[in-house]
């Protein structure tokens, strides 16, 4: 489906999580759930998480985007908001998913972007606008995500 595209970081996230030697792009990637769907990670920071998804191959009976493949997108990106800004220190684990689908969509690539709503010491927040090709938004969504202590071992498979 494309070629895949290399995350970006800023500076400050590849320095705060340097020295655990995790392959950041791996472990703030979609996932297996993502790669079967073909998401993809593009930009990745605690302020701003950007990637992207084809509707071919996600689309429900009638031939449009399914709503729970919107999902998928939302919640990978509000979750690697969260990790980001939870930092090597805590994991975050979604507690609340709300999608709003406002109009379809047959073919071409949908973009979410997650923005914070709420970032605090145990939960996180980020509202994902998911857009087609042409600008238009195909879904509104809020994820929460609590943010829980972890140790080195949470970030192993």
């Amino acid at each position: 489906m494309g070629e895949q595209r290399a995350t970006t970081f800023p500076q400050e996230i590849i320095d705060q999580w340097a020295g655990l030697g995790l392959d950041l792009a791996a472990l703030f990637s979609a996932g297996h759930l993502g790669t079967r769907m073909s998401v993809q990670v593009l930009e990745a920071a605690p302020d701003r998480v950007v990637g992207t998804m084809p509707v071919e191959g996600n689309t429900q009976p009638y031939g449009l985007l399914h709503g729970g493949a919107s999902a998928v997108l939302a919640e990978t990106l509000g979750s690697v908001g969260a990790m980001l800004h939870g930092g090597p220190a805590k994991l975050a684990v979604g507690v609340d998913l709300n999608c709003t689908h406002h109009r379809g969509a047959r073919s071409g690539l949908v973009t979410g972007v997650a923005t914070p709503v709420h970032r605090g010491r145990s939960s996180a927040t980020y509202e994902v606008a998911i857009t087609d090709e042409d600008g238009k938004r195909v879904c509104s969504a809020r994820l929460t995500c609590m943010l829980r202590d972890a140790d080195a071992s949470a970030y192993r498979s």
